[in-house]
Order: structure tokens, then sequence, then C-alpha cells
């Protein structure tokens, strides 16, 4: 099954497209470019393509989750010393993966992969009379958003990057640094763009997006491709990295607006933990996720949380790369009433739908579980769960960090309350009712802390614990360690040293140097 995906992203990275890549991506051309744009079959395979090569790109060493959960997080790792160094910030010690996470190159074959098609897309419409007018505006869109989404994401990695947008006709070129905030301008300015561009959803005659797409109906792309709120939330999540938190309101009452017409919902607790839930193949409450579809053939032994944290009795494998300890399970899931988690004075586990055998020496992180086609059999380590990146909860939780920033306190409560409501309940369902038990500052501290507890809960796993704490800093401005990495460049990973050889005209992030 392995060979399965290898050759899968292999696949991918033949359809978007090769030339000479800019910057520091080696010189290959992998299609006859001059051949392979010239109907609607080859527009949707290098569409494809891009997204593939996204996907690629945040399972690779399973970055997304190193980069997101295991730096500075909650997570410990009771063997591999490679994800120890991670772990207390030692970003330049001499272990494969670290090296490896140092290097945006597969960043960059996205970018390059998304420059092509904007300058080449045309040459379909041209050819190819079935190749509407509203399908390569969709499309555009698309790959938009998509080159948007590798800069948000490497500047978050790293700071200042390179900033490319064109292909330069196959031309190697050495490329400077370019400002992080004036890309992050461009990054939530393209979002936005897209966002106007593109369907709520597809193949449902939206009137951004008529008939069918590709020929093929909704079933086909449900949580499968950018939509117009996927578009807004990034935006969102770009303007809280920018501390712009007006603009966050603006783009999270869009979505928290019109999340009906896009066929999506809050996740009770069961679905958000469950097999066969949230992360489990594609849907549409996976605002914006990269799935690995087991009927697609696409599961696989690497590249999803679960190959870090699974061990025995869920899978047969003796220990997890990481886990969380118990002491800090306990300093987090502190509520009574927790569906996730919750243990009461006398020792009792009232829920774990978070963690497994927390009585063991390693309690296992099993919130997200997708085994195969949602099987809980223990003995095929194949997993299936999506990489997803935003979701309702992440929206709304947004929407009340930004509204407390702001000082508007009830507006913020509001938002908290309404993810609380599907957490916290008297019966312990999972679903919302009537006997949630809502925010308070005596049960649950001062607001801000409240929401970013409440989002150390709610995400763990997701790969966003690293990013939010660096805005919790940013704003309550108390840590004088922690401020002092932001201010030095610390928050940022060095850049891989083949790179620096490889381009001189880049130089090295300050605090690494």
């Amino acid at each position: 099954m392995k060979k399965i995906v290898l050759l899968s992203l292999i696949f991918f990275a033949l359809v978007a497209g090769g030339c000479k890549k800019a910057l520091d991506i080696n010189s290959t051309r992998v299609v006859n470019e001059q051949n392979s744009w010239n109907n609607m079959e080859d527009s949707r395979a290098k569409l494809l393509g891009v997204y593939g090569l996204t996907r690629a790109a945040l399972a690779d060493n399973n970055g997304h989750w190193i980069y997101g959960d295991v730096r500075m997080g909650n997570f410990d790792s009771p063997l591999r010393q490679d994800l120890k160094a991670i772990i207390r910030n030692d970003l330049k010690a001499a272990y494969p993966v670290v090296q490896e996470l140092s290097n945006w190159r597969r960043f960059y074959a996205i970018v390059n992969a998304a420059n092509i098609f904007l300058e080449r897309i045309q040459e379909v419409k041209a050819k190819d009379a079935r190749y509407t007018d509203n399908n390569m505006t969709v499309d555009i869109a698309q790959i938009r958003f998509l080159r948007a989404f590798a800069y948000f994401y490497m500047v978050r990695i790293w700071g200042d990057v390179p900033f490319i947008t064109s292909s330069r006709d196959g031309q190697f070129e050495n490329v400077k640094r370019s400002d992080r905030n004036a890309i992050m301008e461009f990054v939530q300015a393209e979002m936005v763009a897209a966002a106007e561009q593109l369907p709520y959803r597809y193949s449902v005659n939206d009137i951004q997006q008529p008939g069918m797409y590709y020929n093929e109906g909704e079933g086909r792309w449900n949580g499968t491709l950018v939509r117009k709120l996927s578009a807004y939330a990034v935006a969102a999540q770009a303007a809280a990295w920018q501390g712009k938190y007006a603009d966050v309101t603006v783009y999270t009452k869009i979505v928290l607006d019109n999340f009906g017409k896009a066929a999506m919902a809050y996740n009770p607790t069961d679905y958000l933990t469950g097999r066969r839930g949230l992360f489990f193949d594609k849907n549409n409450n996976q605002l914006l996720g990269f799935g690995f579809i087991f009927g697609h053939q696409d599961a696989t032994f690497v590249g999803n949380i679960e190959s870090l944290t699974l061990a025995e009795p869920i899978v047969n494998k003796n220990l997890p790369d990481i886990f969380v300890p118990k002491d800090s399970i306990l300093s987090i899931f502190k509520e009574a009433n927790d569906g996730r988690f919750n243990i009461d004075s006398n020792g009792v586990t009232h829920s774990q739908l978070y963690f497994t055998n927390f009585l063991g020496k390693y309690p296992i992180f099993s919130k997200i579980k997708c085994m195969q086609d949602g099987s809980s059999d223990p003995t095929f380590r194949i997993f299936s769960s999506a990489i997803l990146f935003t979701r309702l909860e992440d929206v709304t939780l947004l929407r009340a960090e930004a509204l407390a920033v702001l000082g508007e306190r009830q507006g913020a409560i509001d938002a908290l309350n309404i993810v609380r409501a599907f957490r916290y309940n008297v019966d312990n369902v999972g679903a919302t009712n009537s006997s949630y038990v809502p925010y308070s500052p005596e049960r649950s501290g001062n607001l801000i802390e409240a929401i970013f507890n409440e989002r150390n809960k709610e995400f763990m796993g997701e790969g966003y614990r690293w990013f939010d704490l660096v805005r919790y800093h940013k704003i309550v401005q108390r840590d004088p360690k922690f401020i002092a990495l932001i201010n030095s460049g610390g928050i940022y990973w060095p850049i891989a040293q083949s790179l620096i050889d490889q381009n001189p005209e880049l130089v090295q992030n300050s605090y690494w140097k």
C-alpha cells in the first residue's frame, strides 16, 4: 500500500507539469509541456496535480503535525531523539527529519505548478470548446488559492521567503527572500479574490459554478476542492497571523452566516472522534482538507497523524512516536463534563474519546484513528485520515479571539459558547443541547485564556498548537522568554543549509546563524 501512495504522489507531480524550477528546485522536465494543454482532461489533471502536490508537501515527514503540534507543544516522545529535539526547539539538530523539514523545496513545487497553470490554461480554452469561461474562472480561482496557501504556510514557518509569481519560462534564477508582511498581504488579497469566484459547492448549480463540474456529480467533489468558504476561512487565519483582527471579524462572519449554503455543520464530539467521522474520507465539514481516500487506494503507513500517535491497544505497535503526558492531559482538560476527556476526583474517567489507555505508562492520543475503511482491526496499520487545515469550529474560535482582542466581550463569549455547546454537556452526549455548560470566568478563567485553552483542546493533533501559541503570546505579552523568541525571529525554522549553498542570494534566519 505504501508503494501505491508513492506512485500516487509521483502521478500528481507528473500531471502538475514540469519545467526548470525557479529557486532551488532541480531542473527536471517530467512532462512535455508543449503538448499537454490541449483539452479539458489536461486542465483537470493539472488542477488535481496541484492539489496532490499540496497534500504531499503537508504530509512529507509528517511535517504538518511536527510543525504545528510537536514543536514546543503538548506532546512528548518516548524514544525518538529527533522529535525530542524539535520539542525543545533545537531546530539545527543533525537529524534527517529536522533537516528535511528545514527545506522548503516541496512548497515551491506547488508554487511552480500553480504558476505554470495560470500561464498556460488559456491554451486549453483556445483549443477545447467544452472548456467554458466559467470552468476556467473556477479553476483559476482554485489555483490562485493553492499558490497563496503555499506562501501562507511557508511564511508561518520561515518568515521571509523568496516570492515568485511566474514560471520564468523555465529558466533557473536565484531569488532573494521577500518581506513576510508583503507576502502576507498578497496571501490575504488572493484568498479574498479567489473566494469571490468560487462556489459554495460544486455540481449543484451554484450561481458561480452552474452545471456538472468536469461532468461529475457533487459526491465526487465534496470535501475535495477549495470552496468559497474555504478561502474566507484561510483569509481569516492569514489576517489573525498578521494581527488584523478587524479583518478576521469580516471573514469569519461571512463563513458563519453562510455555512448552511455549503451544506456544512458543527461536529458533535462522537463524530469528531469517530473512525468514520470528520477525519475519514472526504466530507463537506472538512472546510479545507486534503484526503487520503481508502477507496482510491490512497491510505498509507506514513503521512498521517496516526502514524505518530497510535500504538497498542489501537494498533500493533509497542510505543507511540509521540504522546501527551498524563500531567499535561490533567492540566489541559480540567473542566467537568468535557465530552473529549474528563476524569473526576476519584480517578474515574468519564470520557476517553481523545485518549485510550490513560492509566498506562503512555496514554494513546486516539482522537484521530481512521484505519483502512474505518476498521477497528489493529492488525493493519494503514491510515486514511485527512489532513484537515480548517473547519467550522476553527472559524468560530478565531472569531471569538478577534472579538475579544477588539474589546467586544459579549460577542466573543457568544462565539466561544457555540463551540462549548458541542463539547460540555451535563449528560456527556456528543451533540449540542440546552444543558451545555457555558463559559464563565470562575469556571474557565479570563476570556482570552479560555478561548486559547479551548483551541488547545479542540484542535489537539490537527497542527494548530504552535501557531496558536505565537498569536496568544503576541496578544497577552506576559512571557518574556516567548516574546524574546518572537522578537529575535526564533519562532521561524532555520533554512536548510543545502538551500543556502545552492542559492547565494539566501541569508539564514538571524536566530539560527
